[in-house]
């Protein structure tokens, strides 16, 4: 990892960080030392990804809900929420921000990831809500978008998971979020552009103007 930490002030700088196709557990470890060795001054991030296949149960998920995994790996990882399915055809965007320099509370994340999704769709004139009894984006009942946060000294790790064109198969073998019978979508079986690249251009527009980042100075590293 690079250590982004320095002795100048970030608080106005915002990296972003386009990382292809990465295994989770490394990308989670990775998420980890970054909020454990940040401070004052380190600049806030925001990190897009895909996963191989991989289910990952929340801190106190019920393994109950992790009906057939089959041949697909599970994590137990420390973010809150049930169990989910990740792989590719998703975008994973990982917010790591220190949520009392950036005057936010942790519902104020969850809504601004949630309303991402939602203006985004919005522009393609699909309608989508979010749900306060089960955080994440719908739409007509199925789940398009799921959100899982975890807080450790003041900042922000995880995130959320957005269904663009997704093998949703695996999405079968568990109970999604812990919710029996919850059916999955994504972009692609709502007729909408499968184009990872210009999804994901146009939800962190969505998403800076929900965090109220959008005049941070961005720097991107691919």
């Amino acid at each position: 990892m690079t250590k982004l930490s320095s002795h100048c002030e970030n608080s106005g700088v915002l990296e972003i960080r386009s990382l292809g196709r990465q295994e989770y557990e490394p990308l989670w470890r990775r998420m980890q030392r970054f909020t454990d060795e940040r401070d004052i001054n380190t600049a806030d991030e925001i990190w897009y990804t895909e996963h191989p296949p991989v289910f990952t149960l929340g801190l106190n998920a019920n393994r109950d809900h992790l009906i057939a995994p089959g041949d697909i790996p599970v994590v137990q990882v420390d973010r809150g929420g049930q169990v989910t399915y990740h792989g590719p055809g998703q975008l994973m965007i990982y917010p790591l921000i220190d949520l009392k320099r950036a005057n936010l509370g942790v519902r104020d994340l969850v809504t601004a990831l949630e309303r991402s999704v939602v203006d985004l769709l919005a522009e393609s004139a699909v309608e989508a809500v979010a749900r306060k009894d089960a955080p994440g984006v719908y739409v007509d009942g199925r789940k398009i978008a799921s959100v899982g946060l975890r807080i450790r000294r003041g900042a922000s790790f995880h995130g959320m998971a957005l269904n663009i064109d997704v093998d949703l198969e695996p999405f079968s073998r568990i109970n999604p979020c812990g919710f029996s019978g919850l059916e999955i979508t994504d972009l692609a079986k709502l007729g909408l552009s499968p184009n990872r690249d210009q999804v994901q251009r146009r939800l962190q527009k969505h998403l800076l103007r929900r965090l109220a980042m959008e005049n941070r100075r961005i720097v991107s590293e691919d």
